[in-house]
C-alpha cells in the first residue's frame, strides 16, 4: 500500500500533510476573520501536493508533479503574502512577472482538476478560458467586445472573483470541514453502526438485504458526498450478502448504485452540494436542509417500494438471524454516529451556531470516540492508526473537492466577465417558446449531459449559473430551481451512458452493467420525478414556512409516486402496470398543492 499509494513521497510525510491540511482549516473556523486572498490561496496550496504528486502513477508524473506543485506553491504563497497590494489594484495585472504567474495558477489549476477527476471539467474550463481571450472573434450575438488580458487574468487570480471567488471560499471555509468530520467518522466505529442499525431496522423484512443496503447508503452517503464512494465503501457489505441469499446480480448491484446516489440529495450534509447552494441561493443552510427533506423521504420511498416489487416477482427473503446483529450491537455502534450527529445538529439548532462551528464541535466529539472501538475497548495503537486515517483521507479529499472548485470557478468567472451566461440563458428562453416546462426538459438534459463527466457539485454549478436565471425569469422561485437543477445534476449516476455509480457496482458482481443500468433506472424512477414533482407542487419544498401543506404535498406525491414506481416493477399483467403508472402520474401532477 504505501508504495502504491504515496508515491514519492515517504507516508509520514503524507500523514503530516494532511494533519497540517486539518489543523489549517480548523483553525481558520477559530481564529476569526482571515483575508480571502490568504485563506483560499494557502488552501490552495495545501492541495497542491496531493492532486498532483499523491495520484501519480508513473515516474514522469511524480517528477512533472512535484515541479508544478513548487510552481503552484510559489504562485499561492506570493499571492497570500502580497493580499495587501493586490487588492489595491482591483484585478487589473500590474506587469509581465504577473501576468506569467496568473496564466502559470491556471494551467495548474487545470492539470489538478485533470489528475483529480479526468479531462472533460478541465476541457469545459479551458473552452471558457479560450472564449474569454478570443471570443471577440465569433460573429453574432454570442461574440463579445474583447477583454483586456491584463483585466481578464487579473480578475481569475489576484482579485475575489475566478480562483479565489464565493464558491472556493465554500470549500475553504465549509466543505473541507465537513469532509474531516466524514473522515473522522469513517475511520471509526461509524460505518459498522450504520449497518447495524440497517440491519436491525430492516434486516427481517421481506427483501431485507436489499433494504439494509438502501438504509446503510442513505446514512453513509449523507457524509460521504460521493455516490462512487459510497458504491465502494458500503457495497464491500451489501452486495455479498444480496447475492449469497440469491438476489439477481442486476438488482443487486442496481439497489446499491440507486441507494448511494440519494446519499448525496439527504440531510443533514448532502455532500458538498448543500453548501455550494447556500452560497449560490443566499438561503441560510438549515432552511436548505429542511426544504430537502421531504424529496429525499420520497426519493427512498420509491426505491422501498421498488424493492418490496422485486421481492414479490423474485421471492426474496429477508436476512438470516445470524446475520442480524445483536441488540446490543446496535446500541453501542450507533452512538458512533448518533453522538457526533447530536453534537452537530444541536451546534446549529440549539446553539445557533454556523454550520462549520457546529461541525467543528461535533468532530472533536467523533475524534473523542474514535479511542474506543464498539466494544468499548482502548488501544493506542489502533487509535493511533485511526487519526493517520483521518490524516490522509481528509488530506486527499479537501485537495479532489478543491481542484474541482476551483476549476470549476474559472468557468463562472469567465461567465460572469464575459457575459456568456446571459446570453446562452436568452438561448434557454427562446428555446423553450418562454414556457417553463420545455425549459426546465431543456435544463434537464443539460444536467444529463454536463454530469456524464463532470463531478455532481460541479455539474450542478456549471448548470445553475447558465439555466437558474432562465428559470428564475419563468417564474420559479430560486430554491426551487436549485434543487431542480442539484437533483438533475445526479442523473448521470445511474443513466446510460456514462453512469459511475453503476459502473463501480456492476463490476463488483461482475453483472452486464447495461442490465444494472435498466433495473437501477426504474428503482431510482424518483430521481427523474421527484424534481418535477417539486415544481408542480412548490408546497413539497416548504416544510419550514408551510408544515401542513408541505406533509398533504408529501402524501399525495409519495401516493402518486408509489403507484409509478410499484407500475414499473411488479409482476401484474401489462394493463394494470400501466393503469397505475397514469395514475399515479395524474396524482403527482394534477391539482398541484
Amino acid at each position: 500500500m504505501q508504495s502504491a499509494s504515496h508515491p514519492g513521497l515517504a507516508r509520514p510525510v503524507w500523514i503530516a500533510l494532511g494533519a497540517v491540511s486539518i489543523v489549517f482549516h480548523l483553525w481558520l473556523i477559530f481564529s476569526g476573520l482571515v483575508p480571502n486572498l490568504v485563506s483560499r490561496p494557502l488552501h490552495m496550496a495545501l492541495a497542491l501536493p496531493w492532486a498532483l504528486v499523491f495520484v501519480a502513477k508513473t515516474p514522469a508524473q511524480k517528477t512533472s508533479g512535484m515541479v508544478l506543485a513548487a510552481i503552484g506553491l510559489f504562485g499561492c504563497g506570493w499571492i497570500a503574502w502580497h493580499h495587501s497590494e493586490l487588492s489595491d489594484q482591483y484585478g487589473f495585472l500590474a506587469d509581465n512577472f504577473q501576468i506569467v504567474l496568473s496564466l502559470a495558477l491556471l494551467g495548474i489549476v487545470l492539470e489538478m482538476a485533470r489528475r483529480a477527476i479526468g479531462w472533460p471539467l478541465p476541457m469545459v474550463a479551458s473552452l471558457a478560458l479560450a472564449y474569454g481571450f478570443w471570443g471577440q472573434y465569433i460573429p453574432g450575438e454570442f461574440g463579445h467586445g474583447g477583454l483586456p488580458v491584463e483585466s481578464m487574468l487579473g480578475t481569475l487570480t489576484i482579485a475575489e472573483g475566478g480562483l479565489w471567488g464565493s464558491l472556493t471560499g465554500v470549500s475553504v471555509s465549509i466543505v473541507a470541514i465537513f469532509v474531516i468530520f466524514g473522515a473522522v467518522l469513517n475511520a471509526g466505529e461509524a460505518g459498522q453502526g450504520f449497518m447495524n442499525v440497517a440491519g436491525a431496522a430492516a434486516g427481517r423484512l421481506r427483501g431485507g438485504a436489499a433494504k439494509v443496503s438502501v438504509i446503510s447508503s442513505a446514512l453513509f452517503g449523507s457524509i460521504s458526498g460521493s455516490a462512487s464512494a459510497n458504491v465502494a465503501s458500503t457495497g464491500a457489505i451489501t452486495l455479498p450478502a444480496m447475492t449469497r441469499l440469491g438476489y439477481p446480480k442486476r438488482l443487486a448491484a442496481a439497489v446499491e448504485a440507486v441507494a448511494s446516489s440519494g446519499g448525496q440529495i439527504m440531510p443533514p450534509l448532502m455532500g458538498a452540494g448543500a453548501f455550494v447552494m447556500v452560497e449560490l441561493t443566499g438561503h441560510p443552510y438549515s432552511e436548505i436542509m429542511v426544504a430537502a427533506l421531504p424529496p429525499a423521504f420520497l426519493y427512498f420511498l420509491a426505491v422501498w417500494i421498488g424493492i418490496n416489487a422485486y421481492a414479490g416477482r423474485y421471492d426474496l427473503p429477508g436476512l438470516p438471524d445470524e446475520d442480524r446483529p445483536a441488540m446490543r450491537a446496535v446500541v453501542i455502534t450507533s452512538a458512533f454516529f448518533l453522538v457526533p450527529f447530536t453534537v452537530l445538529l444541536w451546534g446549529m439548532f440549539g446553539g445557533g451556531y454556523t454550520p462549520q462551528y457546529a461541525a467543528c464541535i461535533a468532530l472533536l466529539a467523533g475524534a473523542i470516540l474514535l479511542f474506543f472501538d464498539a466494544g468499548l475497548t482502548f488501544d493506542l495503537r489502533r487509535t493511533r492508526d485511526r487519526y493517520i486515517d483521518v490524516c490522509l483521507n481528509a488530506g486527499r479529499q479537501i485537495s479532489m473537492i478543491a481542484s474541482i472548485i476551483l476549476c470549476a470557478s474559472i468557468v463562472i468567472g469567465v461567465l460572469g466577465l464575459t457575459g456568456l451566461g446571459v446570453k446562452i440563458t436568452s438561448l434557454l428562453l427562446s428555446g423553450s417558446g418562454g414556457m417553463l416546462w420545455p425549459a426546465l426538459v431543456l435544463t434537464a438534459i443539460a444536467c444529463l449531459v454536463l454530469g456524464m463527466e463532470v463531478p455532481t457539485t460541479a455539474a450542478y454549478v456549471i448548470c445553475v449559473s447558465v439555466a437558474g436565471p432562465a428559470l428564475g425569469e419563468l417564474g420559479l422561485d430560486p430554491l426551487q430551481a436549485h434543487l431542480f437543477v442539484f437533483w438533475f445534476a445526479l442523473l448521470s449516476t445511474i443513466t446510460p451512458p456514462v453512469c459511475g455509480a453503476v459502473f463501480i457496482a456492476a463490476g463488483m458482481v461482475e453483472e452486464n452493467w447495461l442490465k444494472v443500468a435498466g433495473t437501477a433506472m426504474s428503482l431510482g424512477v424518483g430521481l427523474y420525478l421527484v424534481p418535477l414533482a417539486m415544481v408542480a407542487n412548490p408546497s413539497l419544498i416548504a416544510l419550514a414556512s408551510h408544515p401542513v401543506l408541505a406533509v398533504a404535498a408529501t402524501l399525495k406525491v409519495a401516493v402518486g409516486l408509489g403507484a409509478i414506481s410499484y407500475g414499473i416493477i411488479s409482476a401484474r399483467p401489462w394493463l394494470t402496470r400501466l393503469s397505475l403508472v397514469v395514475a399515479g402520474g395524474l396524482v403527482v401532477f394534477a391539482f398541484g398543492l
